[in-house]
């Protein structure tokens, strides 16, 4: 199964510090890619491609201007659109239904006001609570559930940077294999 995400109406001026978060917690959770609607953000983008770049993996942004087809390609392609509100079906009682499913998935977080038509067009509208809260927290939350805790093992390659678990201190291991010992 493969994870993309979708960020829905991201602002530059607004959004900067969250679309990049949103970004993060994608890559880290599991996702192979997120694509980002709204404002053209090349500064953010570039940015998410540098993280790439010393943190490893294959993890990919994209602008698109039109996400609703993006979503209908998905769909169109047998992927399922999965999105993130506090007023869907709540997470706990349908994340094993989802997860048995091999197909690709697109996992949407809105912006300021989602349309009704993501909610119309999505095969899942899926609760992480039902009170106002972060797409950050959303998509960490649900990403953890659809991996089963499995995102904890995932190694990515050609990193330049790797943390090294240390109960006290910070331990850095960097490509040329020094290592970097920071409290």
């Amino acid at each position: 199964m493969n994870i993309n995400v979708l960020r829905l109406d991201h602002r530059i001026k607004r959004d900067a510090r969250i679309t990049t978060h949103v970004c993060l917690t994608s890559r880290a959770f599991g996702a192979s890619k997120i694509y980002l609607s709204g404002e053209e953000d090349e500064k953010l983008m570039k940015n998410v491609e540098e993280l790439v770049e010393h943190w490893g993996g294959s993890f990919k942004v994209e602008y698109k201007k039109n996400y609703m087809n993006l979503i209908d390609e998905w769909k169109n392609n047998g992927g399922e659109v999965i999105h993130l509100t506090m007023y869907g079906s709540q997470v706990q009682n349908i994340i094993g239904t989802i997860r048995k499913s091999s197909k690709d998935k697109l996992i949407v977080v809105g912006g300021s006001r989602v349309p009704t038509k993501v909610y119309k067009n999505s095969n899942w509208n899926v609760s992480v609570t039902n009170q106002p809260h972060s797409e950050v927290s959303s998509l960490a939350v649900f990403q953890h559930m659809l991996m089963d805790g499995n995102e904890f093992d995932i190694k990515f390659d050609n990193a330049y940077f790797e943390v090294i678990p240390s109960a006290k201190g910070k331990k850095i291991l960097t490509k040329d294999e020094n290592v970097k010992n920071e409290y």
